[in-house]
């Protein structure tokens, strides 16, 4: 009974199954690969960090994983460390401080009006660009969103392009209490077409767009939260294979299959605070750039029996192979599966 148990017992999540047929059928629909965050004590392999979150420190945690967790482990990473002196060392740099100064202050700095365009577009040498825009309202209730300001930095963290921009249709809610726009800073704003050229130009980095393909290529990485919707806002394309969108990353979303906010990640990732107020769209970028980085060195082995979701997704358990499958040990069973979605650590190889 025992080893029956056992070879019904998935080698990634744990899970039992009364029957091998069963087993098998959880392995065609769970997608388990190596990228997927694990427990640095028991080993169980987690849909998202969330998951594990919950795993280690959440109400109903495994006791042995957090009693560990609590000694040796680190409350952001997720890691395990051989002392808690280790863990210490390691917080230094793994907790990140706020930006300290933001858009404004850094401005006044350049001794550029709070108005004003930035555009340092030529000298940034970044291959990743965090983008973030700010809406205001428009339409008799307010409620339709309208770009009225964008943000763009690098992975230097300085600001590559930044601009308000006059929206074309009427502004009546500007949503001041979470934008800090103003009516006089729209009113000799940026047009939009204008804007749209400009931010084509420094994500394509000199490259037509009908020739950038996802490797090889000078077009630069898309990183933000949201980042669909602020395209669409602000009218621009973008290949969908350079976009790495924070809120719809598997890894960073909740159990439920729904987006963590920028500010919760931010907090549980990074270690800070931001978006208490008026939202800083440079704080924001920042904030989005260092998620993108943190999940793009995981440390994960490299995939390469299923390409971890790059390119389109194999059925690696057929069913003319299911006597064969069912002969198979669970670790062989999970030697077969592969990520259903594209682990940003491939990032680093290509």
């Amino acid at each position: 009974m025992d080893s029956e148990t056992h070879r019904n017992k998935c080698a990634a999540c744990y899970r039992q199954y009364n029957k091998v047929e069963h087993l098998i059928e959880h392995m065609r629909v769970s997608y388990h690969s190596v990228h997927e965050p694990k427990c640095g004590v028991c080993q169980k392999q987690c849909r998202s960090y969330e998951s594990l979150r919950e795993h280690l420190i959440g109400p109903l945690p495994k006791v042995e994983c957090a009693r560990v967790f609590s000694i040796r482990g680190c409350n952001l990473c997720l890691k395990i460390f051989d002392s808690s002196s280790a863990v210490r060392s390691h917080r230094a740099t793994c907790q990140f401080s706020g930006t300290m100064t933001g858009l404004i202050s850094r401005m006044s700095r350049m001794n550029i009006q709070a108005g004003s365009c930035i555009d340092n577009g030529q000298m940034s040498g970044s291959c990743v660009v965090a983008l973030v825009c700010k809406m205001v309202g428009g339409g008799s209730d307010g409620s339709l969103d309208l770009c009225a300001r964008v943000c763009l930095v690098g992975e230097d963290e300085n600001i590559i392009y930044h601009a308000y921009i006059k929206p074309q249709v009427p502004v009546t809610n500007y949503r001041y209490e979470s934008t800090g726009i103003r009516p006089e800073h729209l009113r000799d704003a940026v047009p939009l077409k204008q804007v749209q050229r400009r931010i084509q130009d420094i994500l394509c980095n000199g490259e037509p767009i009908w020739k950038i393909r996802s490797k090889g290529s000078k077009a630069r990485i898309l990183t933000g939260h949201g980042i669909d919707h602020d395209l669409k806002c602000l009218g621009v394309e973008y290949p969908s294979f350079l976009i790495r969108d924070i809120a719809n990353y598997p890894p960073l979303m909740k159990t439920s299959k729904l987006s963590n906010s920028l500010k919760y990640l931010t907090q549980a990732y990074l270690g800070y605070d931001i978006q208490n107020g008026m939202q800083d769209p440079y704080e924001d970028c920042v904030a989005a750039l260092r998620l993108y980085m943190r999940m793009r060195h995981p440390g994960h082995p490299r995939d390469y029996a299923c390409g971890c979701g790059d390119g389109p997704m194999r059925n690696n358990y057929p069913a003319w192979r299911q006597r064969e499958l069912e002969r198979m040990t669970a670790e062989a069973l999970l030697d077969l599966s592969g990520s259903d979605y594209y682990c940003w650590c491939l990032d680093a190889y290509n």
